[in-house]
């Protein structure tokens, strides 16, 4: 069972990314305020869930957050200021998209920049230990998914609507045979065939 709340009595956001470490397409962040009350028996890392699963949580965050907020950050972006920046960034500019805004952030993962004067805490793997932060990865990665899919009608040869922009040896492969595209990141190691990352951030 993943936590409600880190401060119990403030507003609180989670925040988490999808595609950091793609090989093209931007970087989705998301932020979400839930009700202090919100619990889900399903609801937890994105990666642990099935697509069905995710597209279920996906309606069911937006229906009944208090508040969430989807951004992204192009890849033009991410090669100029590095994808860590990027991710950080697409993570402010969801917060900053909230309807309500936060008392207190709740990050996955063990790296962020101060958002304004708003405390914040960074959880390593918090998405599978806060529900807030397991729905912004929700909300962040069926978005992103959703563009890939959409954007691998234009550009078919890449397979992004099976891989998603991820470096697995076919995109490598396709990138080898057919060269880049106005949506592939410059400053990552696009030929490099042999090495293949996991799936998902």
């Amino acid at each position: 069972m993943l936590l409600a709340s880190y401060t119990g009595d403030k507003i609180e956001a989670g925040c988490d990314e999808a595609g950091r470490g793609c090989l093209a397409g931007p970087v989705f962040a998301a932020a979400v305020v839930l009700p202090k009350d919100f619990s889900h028996e399903i609801l937890r890392d994105s990666k642990k869930l099935s697509l069905k699963q995710r597209e279920l949580l996906f309606d069911i965050i937006k229906e009944v957050a208090i508040s969430y907020s989807i951004k992204n950050v192009s890849p033009k972006k991410i090669d100029d200021i590095n994808i860590l920046n990027a991710s950080i960034l697409a993570m402010h500019k969801a917060l900053s998209s909230l309807k309500i805004q936060p008392e207190f952030i709740l990050v996955d993962g063990n790296r962020f920049k101060p958002y304004k004067k708003t405390p914040f805490e960074c959880i390593v793997k918090g998405d599978d230990k806060y529900y807030s932060i397991a729905a912004a990865s929700i909300l962040a990665k069926v978005s992103r998914d959703r563009y890939m899919i959409r954007k691998s009608k234009k550009y078919p040869d890449y397979h992004w609507h099976t891989n998603k922009g991820y470096p697995t040896l076919v995109h490598r492969q396709s990138i080898k045979e057919y060269g880049i595209t106005p949506l592939h990141r410059l400053s990552f190691r696009l030929n490099d065939e042999y090495k293949q990352l996991d799936l998902f951030d």
